[in-house]
């Protein structure tokens, strides 16, 4: 337990708090932009199914994940994959914020742009293809946050379980409360972006250290 109030252990623990806040947040909007085009009596069930959904899925990737990233390699491939994360997100804040406005109001239920509608502006769907969509980012979301933890991490597996245990919570407690403070203070989302930047470099570094040994010649 000791461990878990070493200044490495602390360092890695800011770093995986960030990386829930801002990953949890993301996966909230989408799952609240992909709820926004159904009528108000069927957003709430889809928005309810993407959260549980995404707090089993990380459950389930962290069983896997921890034990998976001990093969020699893999590692090293989920810090290129984390890279694109990175991208993705840096793509996302660049975008125009309007389709967040419509999965907050989707998300807390209220006219978040004050057009007189909830989640007015959005394309209209099927709650078959809203449910789909959630899924679908789901496991690449839940996959991401994992990820990220587990990197973030390292030999430190109190403040892994720790992570988990927060990005599970904050997906079916906070996932409101979180996107309405990722948009208003974009800065947050920032931040995470260069933490989560970080991780995995250190990823793709101690990935390549690992296969050096396996590379013929070197």
């Amino acid at each position: 337990m000791t461990d878990f109030f070493s200044p490495e252990a602390m360092t890695a623990l800011m770093q995986v708090i960030m990386i829930d806040l801002v990953l949890a947040g993301d996966n909230a909007i989408v799952i609240g932009l992909a709820a926004a085009g159904l009528p108000k009596e069927q957003r709430r069930n889809a928005i309810v199914v993407g959260i549980i959904a995404a707090a089993v899925l990380r459950i389930g990737f962290a069983a896997a994940t921890t034990q998976l990233l001990q093969i020699v390699g893999l590692l090293f491939a989920g810090g290129l994959l984390l890279l694109w994360v990175c991208w993705k997100m840096w793509r996302e804040l660049q975008q125009n914020h309007a389709h967040e406005a419509q999965a907050i109001e989707a998300l807390s239920e209220s006219d978040v742009d004050y057009d007189g509608v909830v989640a007015g502006k959005a394309p209209r769907k099927t709650l078959a293809q809203a449910t789909w969509q959630i899924i679908i980012a789901d496991v690449s979301m839940s996959l991401d946050n994992v990820l990220a933890v587990a990197g973030a991490a390292r030999e430190h597996p109190n403040v892994l379980i720790f992570g988990l245990v927060l990005s599970v919570a904050l997906m079916g407690i906070a996932a409101n409360l979180i996107a309405n403070l990722l948009q208003k203070h974009r800065w947050i989302a920032y931040v995470g972006l260069v933490v989560i930047l970080y991780v995995a470099g250190d990823m793709i570094y101690r990935g390549a250290l690992e296969l050096l040994p396996h590379v013929p010649g070197a």
